[in-house]
């Protein structure tokens, strides 16, 4: 059994019981007169939803601002349920297809792929939608399936720590953006009238961990991290994805609870960017405002705070104290029908009050989702996810020379291990041991577990981590196992390995079953769990080659391994296809070219504490020391040379643009990709400024023997920062280096260039 965070169930109970009541009343369209003017397709639909509003009660107006929004049969309004969830598949809704985890579809570096991919999973959610109308059949959340899915998560990954950060981009703001744009831009399709669904970038904003804190800590930047660092992805989702839906984080901002900020609210989200869409809290967040928090002990007052603040939707059931507010005088009727209108505008905008013939997205039938086509995207996917960070030589394995291969780990026979958090169910599965098997067949594979599965499941608690290391039982076990794996190792003429921790260990605010290395779904270190190290030490000990597969959403400081073990691939949560998808690269089917969207460190003792949101000593942009693998990193079974750098001109004013322009070639044996970067870097300013930042990439496709010119476009606008005396950004004049490479640390041109006042 899937653990239900306590949010879920401390609301879901009771607004289910009133959802399903509700419900019971089946609902149709008449066919004499619309006196709602819901359906009246003559009129646009600010007229329809004006005319709609104007005759709801207050106490109609106030149901439909919880997630659960029950159907209001006198005016023809059905049921509508928010909460459905899409980060990297349809998730908490029966069979869908599973894709990488979000941290693997960064590390694709591939926007292209990943709107693809969204567009997929927006097909998969409309025939869920669909047949949820036409089976009644009620999704994790206690509704019928919806079309506003609560993703993507855009946070930036700033702390390895943080076990959420599987479910984000990475570190950089600027990759972040790109892929955030091009999911957003997937999942809500390109009608110029209809939305194929909703999609809802969260958590905004300056949230990342600690989980056992997130209700009630206080995040304090400088204003420069603010605009530079933790909005930028929020910015580039709002005008650039025309996202119509964010999700309020929550944590408090200097002081104040998010979901009641007029500054992030209205001031920067609304005022400075253009949002037209409606803001939904995060689950409890709401109650976050006086239980976490104690901003204030009136709920009412609260409530009302975050209604004026613009935030629409709760999580949550805590609107219903929003009557009360209005009897004090917290909040006017007027002011809650502002947050009424957005939201029938987004179901407006979903086509669920018009006729499917009106509606493009219509076409999409009911059992549109775990098809074939979206196995095999799956597959194309994670292949294009998977990080080569070590090879001597040893990869792709020749199935000539190495006729017996032991597979050995704890998670090669599982598929949850696929899967990270927030998913589907796949019907089908592949796991590791299978993906071998599939490649090479059953006759030339030995296996064994290896060790104890590390698990912090509540369920499970006959195998936790601490039970395994101190039990004299599950210490005998632990000894057969890993004599069973060395015994396994010396038939072979190859080992894979693959370890690493999965998402029962790393998440969202859980439950902490494990004491050691563990809190709450965080991590308190970022070693591979000591009995693994243990183990792939003494399979190194047998002098057979190792390929070391890591399994995690997160860096792992594997220096021994990077020391001793000749070959290492980072594999992610890689999706139901994980196990072909692996097995693909490690036997050359594929050649990888997967990038780290994150900074591998040596070691925490390196970083500064967790609860620290400065940017200061942090990620590319700002740590000064020795990385295990860089930011941008990835090995390819070919090598690529990079020549001819020009740049349009050297020298720009604040309003022009540069071309940049240089030639990469395959001088390789293999056909390969080539993930080119383009960094900058202030050379003379009179402020801190990032040791560099990234401000372009292109994923490519080269033949072996063959050359591409690659053109990026810089504009001067794009070596902004922001000045905190003049509360604004600003393009400083003077001195940037630009840098084209293939990772933050490994540049191969360099140029200058002037910005001119």
């Amino acid at each position: 059994m899937k653990y239900t965070p306590r949010y879920i169930r401390s609301t879901r109970t009771k607004n289910l019981a009133i959802f399903l009541f509700l419900t019971l009343f089946a609902f149709a369209k008449t066919q004499g007169q619309n006196k709602s003017g819901l359906y009246d397709t003559h009129i646009s639909f600010a007229q329809r939803v004006a005319h709609l509003v104007s005759q709801m009660t207050l106490k109609e107006k106030i149901s439909q601002m919880q997630y659960l929004s029950p159907a209001i049969p006198r005016l023809q309004v059905p049921a509508y349920t928010w909460w459905n969830e899409g980060l990297h598949g349809v998730a908490y809704n029966g069979t869908a297809t599973c894709f990488p985890q979000a941290i693997g579809m960064a590390a694709t570096w591939n926007p292209e792929l990943i709107h693809r991919e969204a567009d997929m999973i927006s097909t998969e959610g409309r025939a869920k939608y669909y047949n949820g109308q036409i089976n009644k059949k009620y999704n994790h959340f206690g509704g019928l399936p919806g079309l506003s899915f609560w993703s993507p998560n855009i946070n930036i990954f700033r702390d390895p720590r943080w076990g959420r950060g599987q479910e984000t981009y990475g570190e950089d703001p600027y990759l972040t953006s790109r892929i955030a744009v091009a999911f957003i831009t997937g999942i809500q399709g390109n009608d110029k009238k209809y939305l194929k669904a909703i999609a809802t970038p969260k958590h905004y904003v300056v949230h990342s961990g600690p989980e056992v804190l997130r209700h009630s800590f206080n995040a304090v930047t400088s204003k420069r991290d603010l605009f530079e660092t933790y909005l930028p992805a929020f910015e580039a989702a709002i005008k650039q994805g025309h996202a119509w839906s964010v999700m309020g984080a929550y944590n408090a901002y200097e002081g104040v609870p998010v979901c009641a900020s007029n500054f992030l609210l209205k001031d920067i989200l609304r005022d400075r960017w253009g949002f037209q869409g409606y803001v939904v809290s995060d689950c409890g967040a709401i109650g976050d405002i006086y239980n976490g928090h104690k901003y204030t002990d009136d709920k009412a007052l609260a409530c009302a705070l975050a209604v004026k603040a613009g935030c629409d939707l709760t999580c949550g059931d805590e609107y219903s104290n929003l009557n009360d507010a209005v009897k004090k005088g917290y909040i006017t009727e007027r002011e809650i029908d502002v947050s009424v209108t957005r939201l029938f505008l987004a179901r407006m905008k979903l086509g669920l009050f018009d006729d499917s013939a009106s509606v493009p997205f219509s076409s999409i039938r009911p059992n549109d989702f775990d098809k074939e086509s979206t196995r095999v995207f799956a597959r194309k996917v994670a292949q294009q996810s998977i990080v080569l960070l070590k090879n001597n030589q040893l990869l792709p394995l020749s199935k000539l020379k190495y006729k017996k291969l032991a597979v050995i780990g704890p998670y090669i026979n599982r598929t949850d291990i696929l899967l990270g958090n927030y998913h589907g169910i796949p019907s089908k599965s592949v796991t590791f041991l299978q993906g071998i098997i599939n490649a090479i067949g059953k006759e030339g594979v030995v296996s064994s577990q290896g060790v104890i599965a590390w698990d912090n499941r509540p369920d499970e608690r006959t195998h936790p981590y601490d039970i395994a290391h101190h039990s004299d039982v599950s210490n005998g076990v632990k000894q057969r196992l890993h004599d069973e794996a060395i015994a396994v190792a010396k038939q072979a003429d190859v080992i894979i390995a693959y370890l690493g921790i999965s998402s029962s260990l790393e998440g969202e605010e859980m439950p902490t079953v494990l004491t050691r290395g563990f809190d709450e779904g965080d991590r308190t270190n970022m070693d591979l769990p000591a009995d693994q190290t243990s183990l792939l030490k003494d399979l190194a000990a047998t002098g057979k080659p190792i390929v070391l597969v890591l399994t995690s959403g997160s860096a792992l400081a594997v220096n021994w391994a990077q020391n001793n073990i000749p070959a290492i691939v980072q594999a992610w949560y890689p999706g139901e296809e994980g196990g072909n998808a692996v097995a693909d690269v490690l036997f050359g089917k594929y050649n990888p070219a997967g990038r780290l969207p994150i900074t591998y460190y040596k070691s925490l003792s390196d970083l500064p504490s967790f609860d620290n949101y400065s940017m200061a000593d942090r990620t590319y942009r700002y740590f000064k020391g020795a990385v295990l693998f860089p930011f941008g990193y990835g090995l390819s079974y070919t090598s690529f040379k990079y020549s001819n750098l020009k740049l349009s001109k050297h020298a720009l004013r604040k309003t022009d643009a540069i071309r940049i322009e240089f030639t990469v070639k395959n001088t390789g044996s293999y056909d390969g990709d080539e993930v080119v970067q383009l960094y900058v870097k202030d050379l003379h300013s009179a402020e801190v400024q990032p040791n560099k930042s990234l401000k372009g990439f292109q994923r490519l496709f080269i033949k072996k023997g063959e050359s591409k010119v690659v053109a990026i476009k810089l504009r001067a606008a794009d070596l902004k920062y922001f000045d905190e005396q003049k509360n604004d950004f600003i393009v400083e004049p003077g001195a940037y280096q630009v840098q084209i490479g293939s990772s933050c640390a490994d540049i191969r041109l360099t140029g200058n260039l002037k910005v001119i006042k």
